[in-house]
């Protein structure tokens, strides 16, 4: 369910952004969200923890994780660390171009 609604997210992104910067910050976005989201269930009571587990994964590689195996799986974790150094070359230059100022 969760690769679902994370699928159906990024279409609507597509579709309305259409530029390849917007997917990767969006993808960004949810990976960050996530990693948060998993901190506070390390960090917190135990209703916390049991609420967040039930309905959230810990990150995007632990989704593809759990629908995908093998050769397909080494694919797509592979595309997301390339998205994921794409991201870091955004927001490396936007600091780069706001020091500038």
């Amino acid at each position: 369910m969760d690769a679902i609604i994370f699928l159906a997210l990024l279409v609507i992104v597509i579709i309305f952004f259409k530029r390849f910067s917007n997917v990767v910050f969006f993808i960004a976005i949810c990976d960050i969200f996530l990693r948060i989201l998993t901190f506070i269930k390390y960090n917190t009571v135990k209703e916390i923890k049991t609420f967040i587990t039930k309905y959230f994964p810990e990150n995007i590689p632990a989704i593809i994780g759990k629908y995908a195996k093998d050769d397909l799986y080494t694919i797509l974790v592979w595309t997301y660390v390339v998205i994921m150094a794409i991201f870091l070359f955004y927001v490396v230059r936007i600091f780069i171009k706001r020091k500038k100022i």
